[in-house]
């Protein structure tokens, strides 16, 4: 029944826009209301903090840039290895780190507010193709951002590594810093819920199909918006936001499965038999379905900006670029097809 109503309507809902249920976001911390890029200097151990991979201690080290002024700032920081799968030395020879920031050293600077700072790496030294990788993930936050405030801010580095235990050797490459749970949880004034679990029930359901079809643009299955991973809270790739008595939001995070990204070490999740991570599969839930059409409005309004937005990517190369608008090109033919919806999407809900 829910399938046969949907066929008759989706054609007249195709061009309806959706409102966010919940209350407009605050600003975002200086650091991440700026596109551009924003060149740095980290001097660490990194051999011994790539060798070692520490998780429960920093390493001491300095970040360095230039302000607005013309003036260098130099911050001590502390440095740590951080994530499950990309911190395996089989993964990623340069695993992604945590910066620890001292909040009163950097409250005249452009970290203020900042404290534990997850700092997306090139995962591989040397490699061009991996740092690539790290700009394509970049993108797909700033997507996200560009459809909800109800997202996890990005800044993209053009990082200058100095490793002070091998003779001050040096390496540039790319990499993005993350916004903080703590901060985006003050931004949408919304509390950080340490659960295992939740419901479909208790999400809004506007952000919460806006973020499947998003996971869907994106070809993503890595996550779940009301599960989490073992030993850890709600949710897997996501982190659950919410008051009592009112809807909690589940906000993704964490996209290199993604088939827009196409990490070379990327794999599809075994129990949907996907042959391919570039191949979609719709994770929507069924409760929502009637929120589909508010939010594949949403995703046709930013086409421009979008593709924009990869064509404008510093240093991204023609070929990032080329595989990116390509599977871009398969979501918009998808959703302009009423018929396709139904069958790609509407039905394959869960």
């Amino acid at each position: 029944m829910r399938h046969t109503i949907w066929t008759s309507v989706l054609a007249t809902m195709f061009l309806i826009a959706g409102s966010t249920s919940a209350q407009e976001p605050g600003k975002a911390d200086r650091l991440f209301r700026s596109n551009d890029v924003l060149e740095v200097t980290i001097s660490a151990p990194f051999k011994k903090l790539m060798s070692k991979r520490p998780t429960e201690e920093d390493l001491p080290g300095k970040l360095s840039y230039v302000d607005d002024a013309g003036a260098t700032v130099e911050l001590d920081i502390g440095l740590r290895t951080r994530g499950k799968y990309r911190r395996q030395q089989r993964v990623c020879s340069f695993a992604p780190i945590r910066l620890n920031i001292k909040k009163t050293a950097a409250k005249d600077s452009l970290f203020r507010k900042q404290d534990k700072l997850k700092l997306v790496t090139h995962c591989r030294n040397g490699s061009d193709r991996m740092e690539q990788v790290t700009m394509r993930e970049y993108l797909t936050y700033k997507f996200l951002n560009e459809l909800t405030d109800f997202s996890y801010r990005a800044r993209l580095l053009k990082i200058t590594y100095v490793y002070t235990d091998r003779s001050d050797k040096q390496e540039i490459r790319y990499g993005f810093l993350i916004e903080h749970k703590d901060r985006l949880s003050k931004r949408i004034d919304m509390p950080f819920l340490e659960i295992k679990n939740t419901s479909v029930a208790s999400l809004a359901g506007d952000h919460t199909n806006l973020a499947s079809v998003f996971q869907y643009y994106i070809a993503n299955t890595d996550y779940s918006p009301i599960a989490s991973a073992p030993d850890d809270f709600c949710c897997h790739n996501g982190t659950l936001f919410g008051k009592v008595g009112q809807p909690y939001y589940s906000i993704p995070y964490d996209f290199d499965m993604a088939g827009l990204v196409d990490a070379p070490y990327a794999e599809p999740n075994p129990k949907f038999k996907i042959r391919s991570v570039r191949k979609r599969l719709y994770r929507g839930r069924c409760p929502n379905n009637e929120q589909v059409p508010n939010s594949l409005q949403k995703f046709r309004d930013k086409r421009e900006t979008f593709y924009s937005m990869v064509g404008n990517m510093p240093d991204l190369n023609d070929k990032s670029k080329k595989g990116m608008y390509l599977l871009m090109d398969r979501f918009y033919d998808l959703i302009n097809n009423p018929k396709n919806v139904e069958k790609k999407m509407i039905r394959k809900c869960v």
